[in-house]
């Protein structure tokens, strides 16, 4: 899947619609025993590292690259360290990430699951257990997956808080 980042031309979305990732990273983790922020981003180091660095080499082509996250409110742990680590893990790449509480996204149809978006084109969706733990993906080329997909995702964005804008409850 890599290698669709370094063919997008002009965009790349990605939608999340789950309140939980499984266990998280270690960095959750850690932060869940009680280790700081910074501890914890420390720790996630390794991990985000190569990911900050495909998407600024991404944003430096003049991609420009999305994430919106539609969650419950009050906010699992997860979302709130999601939300707290979002500076270091999406912003310091240059992405651009906004929150949309459920409640806001009623009125909008959207997948049943999340996906990847490569200039309006292809999807790649993204499968989770009923858990929150990674089960797979499936690449997608069909136009009317690609419209659904585009369609919802504006219709989030449209409608959700900036990433600075949003302080969860």
């Amino acid at each position: 899947m890599t290698e669709l980042f370094s063919k997008a031309q002009h965009s790349v979305t990605h939608l999340e619609l789950r309140d939980t990732y499984g266990s998280g990273g270690p960095g959750y983790r850690a932060w869940r025993e009680g280790a700081s922020l910074e501890a914890a981003a420390q720790i996630d180091e390794p991990f985000v590292a190569p990911w900050v660095e495909l998407v600024r080499s991404t944003t430096e082509r003049g991609v420009t690259f999305r994430r919106a996250r539609v969650i419950s409110e009050p906010v699992t742990k997860y979302i709130r360290f999601e939300h707290a680590a979002t500076g270091y893990s999406n912003l310091a790449g240059g992405e651009q990430v906004r929150w949309l509480p459920r409640p806001q996204a009623r009125g909008i149809a959207v997948p049943g699951c999340d996906f990847w978006q490569f200039d309006d084109g292809p999807v790649c969706w993204i499968f989770q257990t009923g858990e929150g733990d990674p089960a797979g993906y499936v690449l997608s080329e069909d136009p009317d997956e690609a419209t659904l997909c585009s369609t919802a995702f504006e219709a989030v964005w449209e409608l959700a808080f900036d990433h600075s804008e949003y302080e969860p409850s």
